[in-house]
């Protein structure tokens, strides 16, 4: 229900009441304006957008404190969430004042920010893209709960990320057998979980030695280790669409076997492939000091123990393994991730153009140099 009363002193009263019968007015010194108000309004109670003038008072940080309670939510993806939320300069702006620009200061103090002596200036482009992505999601939420009418955040610019096949930057064979040389007796088999079989620190770190199956050949990635509140070790399942089933090459089978008999023997299938302290798996701390070691001693510098996924990522893809067989292998969540990450490892139309032609001309004229060799005889 709506109406325009002129009170006494020559202003228009707009009314309506909205789903839940609250009423709502507003005063006006043109007729048109209030009806052009009242038309708004009783459009978004039809459409189903209208919003409560009264329901965006909520500071974004309220809003926030809310909302995650009721969201379900991984261990890892409830730590970023909250180091999102807790780094906004909005904090305490209520939602329905916030603006696009509130959202765009926020993004530049990422940016510029004051690292401390000796570190970059601000965070990287995809770390604050993270952030914002964390972030927005709250915004969308407001939104469909009907605390703003729209996302202040939409059409936000951020850093530009580098291209992934400017950004990644993957070791060679030679690196790779200098850091298996290099890496302990306790934590080569690790190096080569990572460099031939793809796993994750954390899934490395959380795998059982029930979890290899040596005369199937494969191992499944049931669990991971994460750094818990404290520093403490947490297990956890692995990331979403992460569970998985690897198929291992036999030299891998042959290394996983030597280290389960020279270093985690015994009966019990639910016994760490790799131990920290005695009875847990490895602590990210552990297994990083472990790593900087080998890279250290094999001579190997500028590469993560994550490069080493990367590696084994590249290596399917030059032996022709398709989108879906990799992101299985790697247990993405989906192929788009995998075309994301690696769409720059896959042959080329020119690539696979030139390789035909090769094989056609290595076949018809027996190589080319014998060919020629025939010719100037």
């Amino acid at each position: 229900m709506a109406s325009i009363q002129k009170r006494p002193d020559g202003k228009y009263r707009a009314r309506y009441r909205d789903e839940a019968g609250k009423e709502h007015a507003r005063h006006f010194v043109r007729k048109v304006d209030a009806q052009q108000w009242l038309d708004e309004k009783t459009a978004a109670i039809v459409t189903g957008q209208y919003v409560d003038p009264r329901a965006g008072k909520v500071t974004f940080a309220d809003y926030f404190a809310d909302w995650s309670q009721r969201q379900v939510w991984a261990a890892g993806t409830d730590k970023a969430m909250r180091l999102a939320a807790r780094s906004v300069t909005f904090a305490d702006v209520q939602l329905r004042a916030l603006r696009r620009s509130h959202v765009e200061q926020w993004v530049k103090a990422m940016q510029t920010a004051d690292r401390g002596e000796g570190r970059p200036r601000g965070l990287a482009a995809g770390t604050i893209r993270t952030r914002v992505n964390n972030v927005r999601a709250v915004l969308r939420a407001a939104v469909r709960d009907r605390v703003i009418p729209s996302d202040p955040s939409d059409g936000v610019t951020l850093p530009r990320t580098r291209r992934a096949e400017a950004a990644m930057e993957l070791p060679t064979p030679e690196q790779v057998r200098a850091l298996l040389a290099a890496a302990g007796p306790r934590f080569v088999a690790f190096v080569a979980l990572a460099a031939f079989a793809g796993l994750r620190l954390g899934e490395a770190a959380g795998t059982q030695v029930g979890d290899v199956n040596f005369l199937g050949r494969s191992l499944q990635v049931r669990r991971q280790v994460q750094r818990g509140p404290g520093g403490a070790v947490l297990v956890t399942p692995p990331k979403y669409g992460s569970e998985r089933t690897v198929f291992l090459a036999p030299d891998l089978v042959e290394i996983l076997s030597r280290h389960v008999a020279d270093h985690r023997p015994g009966t019990d299938a639910r016994r760490w492939l790799f131990e920290g302290e005695p009875g847990d798996p490895p602590h990210q701390n552990t297994v990083g000091y472990w790593w900087r070691k080998a890279c250290r001693d094999g001579g190997v510098a500028g590469f993560t123990l994550h490069d080493l996924r990367h590696y084994y990522a590249s290596g399917l893809i030059a032996q022709g393994c398709d989108v879906v067989t990799v992101q299985r292998a790697l247990g993405h969540a989906s192929a788009t991730v995998t075309l994301r990450t690696y769409a720059h490892l896959w042959p080329t139309a020119e690539d696979r153009t030139r390789k035909a032609a090769a094989a056609l001309m290595a076949e018809t004229l027996a190589g080319p140099a014998d060919y020629l060799r025939t010719r100037e005889a």
